[in-house]
């Protein structure tokens, strides 16, 4: 039988180490860039799927289940390969070859509209997660139901959430491991590249794994204070 010959060492040298840590910077870039556009479109979303009018329900219905139910790896292939087809020849060329890191570029915009329809469900729970009475007495108090959204609902809204939107940041993460399929070198596409290179692929998937996990525990590192800060008495349990 073969025997495995094992060599943490390759990881240290260049340019394998180059290749690990400029797939961390990508990675944790798309990741940061995807999530804000995700949080931004979400709270849209959110908002439109508890909206009086029905047709803006319907709209957010609609959108959350266009970009929810759809995998990511094939909503990746058609933002990338069918979508620009589809579009005027200039336009199509731009996206794809003149676009500042296209395969980049693409994959934010596909993993932020993907996430955003994640995102808006939780603000949706969120929004109907307020009690009644608050919105009942701010009604009584003579504030219009955009102020009421606006001053009142958001805000607690966004601070019970704290929990679940840090759950949708570090799938965020996970989720760029997706753009290799579009040629995007970040942190799952580098260490592919170097078990290629060296065949030495359980160090390289180990790296990734490590990279991965450390993403997660920085992630959870800087979020759990602000979750403790912003716990509303009675309203937000802490974590056991």
């Amino acid at each position: 039988m073969l025997s495995y010959n094992w060599n943490w060492s390759i990881l240290f040298r260049q340019p394998y180490l180059g290749w690990l840590l400029e797939g961390l910077r990508l990675t944790v870039v798309m990741a940061a860039v995807s999530f804000v556009l995700a949080l931004a479109i979400g709270v849209l979303v959110g908002m439109a799927r508890t909206a009086p009018s029905r047709p803006i329900r319907a709209l957010g219905w609609v959108y959350t289940a266009l970009f929810r139910n759809v995998p990511l790896l094939i909503q990746m292939f058609l933002w990338f390969y069918v979508f620009p087809e589809l579009l005027p020849s200039d336009v199509g060329r731009w996206l794809k070859r003149d676009l500042y890191e296209p395969e980049v570029t693409i994959a934010v915009m596909c993993l932020s509209f993907y996430m955003a329809a994640r995102v808006g469900e939780q603000i949706r729970a969120g929004i109907q997660s307020v009690p009644k009475g608050l919105v009942s007495a701010a009604l009584a108090t003579g504030l219009t139901v955009n102020q009421i959204r606006r001053y009142i609902v958001m805000p607690i809204c966004l601070r019970i959430l704290i929990p679940p939107l840090t759950t949708e940041l570090l799938a965020t993460f996970k989720n760029t491991s997706l753009a290799l399929a579009i040629g995007v070198l970040e942190i799952t596409a580098r260490s592919h590249q170097i078990e290629s290179s060296t065949f030495h692929g359980f160090e390289a998937f180990a790296a990734a794994t490590g990279l991965y996990l450390a993403i997660s525990l920085f992630t959870l590192s800087l979020v759990l204070p602000l979750e403790k800060a912003a716990r509303l008495p009675g309203m937000l349990k802490g974590r056991s």
